[in-house]
């Protein structure tokens, strides 16, 4: 019995192996499969104009009460000043991962509450400006971003639709002069990204911006940072500036992403290919590569997302030479670390402490000018 026991354990221990091998052998192709919808696009009216200026379209607003972008790790010092003359929009990111459909319905319960703990683990870092607002929107599948197929583009701009007439709702609810930080993570910065284009560039809201925090989305610095109408953050008090970055441990394996972005124009029009915007996020831009010393606080939640602490000198942070941040070896944050050592989902949770702290100054920053 304890043999056939040992054996049971070690098929089981070959068939991890088998997996992870085929993740890190053929992890695209593989996602593909499990990810990308096999129905054809089906295209959906526009939301009613007034759509939101309800409650209930929005994760995050000043008057919902339980607001997941108030909430704080236990251990967050409370001695900060609040910037209540801010406002921050935040767009969160994918948290449609079935291949049901390719764009999430709005009353998707498994959709909603994942964004919700997005909202929760991402937008806080922002709550020093206590006037966070974070839209539901009919984001586009996990899906979409692993192939080219036209389905993909259409459910893409289907999403952005969403986003940018919740942001007219947002502008159009503050005073006329508020100061406005931007954030977002992954497909949510996408969105973001062509919000400014749309919305920023050339526009008197340009110098209303604080900041914009496009993380997790690639931002080539010949094919898209002009595109933004601001530049990329330099110094860690600079305002009115373009943050971003990919955090990956070492070795990192991030050929198959790149394949997949470069092969697409960038927002000037212009073929990518070059380096990605990096900013380090222990420096605010400042240095491309910092210790762990200087990391002031890596988040880590508790295992039903709900609860989550400050753990300081978490992990180092440099930028290489094709923009995307390295960790060192990276630290058990949760089992969400995807194929070459991708840690996409904690983009803001290895940094949160530092993330907050220059926001904090960003925003102290603008409102001395």
């Amino acid at each position: 019995m304890a043999r056939k026991f040992l054996y049971v354990i070690a098929g089981i221990i070959v068939l991890v192996l088998l997996v992870l091998l085929a993740l890190r052998l053929f992890g695209l192709q593989l996602s593909r499969l499990a990810f990308v919808p096999g129905e054809a696009f089906k295209e959906q009216p526009a939301l009613a104009t007034d759509a939101y200026a309800s409650p209930s379209m929005w994760i995050a607003r000043p008057d919902i009460a339980n607001n997941p972008a108030q909430w704080l790790p236990i251990n967050t010092p409370k001695n900060e000043t609040q910037n209540t003359d801010i406002a921050v929009f935040f767009v969160h990111p994918t948290s449609y991962l079935t291949k049901n459909h390719w764009n999430a319905p709005l009353d998707d319960k498994e959709a909603n509450e994942t964004a919700t703990q997005f909202v929760r683990g991402q937008a806080s870092a922002f709550n020093s400006a206590p006037n966070i607002w974070a839209p539901r929107y009919r984001q586009a599948a996990f899906g979409a971003f692993l192939t080219d197929q036209p389905e993909a583009t259409k459910a893409m701009a289907l999403a952005y639709r969403d986003v940018l007439m919740a942001f007219d709702t947002f502008v159009a609810a503050q005073k006329p002069d508020t100061p406005i930080l931007l954030a977002g993570h992954s497909q949510g910065a996408m969105h973001l990204l062509h919000l400014m284009q749309d919305r920023v560039v050339g526009k008197p809201l340009s110098k209303r911006i604080v900041a914009a925090y496009a993380v997790g989305w690639p931002i080539s610095i010949k094919a898209d940072l002009s595109a933004l109408g601001l530049p990329a953050c330099s110094k860690p008090d600079q305002t009115s500036c373009v943050l971003s970055w990919q955090s990956y441990a070492e070795p990192a394996d991030y050929e198959g992403v790149v394949t997949l972005f470069d092969a697409q124009p960038g927002l000037t029009g212009k073929p990518r290919g070059d380096a990605y915007l990096c900013t380090n996020p222990l420096t605010g831009g400042a240095a491309p590569e910092a210790p762990a010393t200087a990391n002031l606080g890596t988040l880590k939640n508790s295992a039903d997302m709900k609860a989550g602490e400050l753990v300081s000198g978490g992990s180092p942070a440099r930028c290489d030479a094709k923009g995307y941040l390295l960790i060192g070896e990276g630290p058990d944050l949760g089992p969400y670390v995807l194929p070459g050592n991708n840690y996409h989902v904690y983009d803001y949770s290895l940094f949160w402490a530092n993330v907050r702290a220059d926001a904090a100054r960003r925003m102290a920053a603008f409102s001395a000018k």
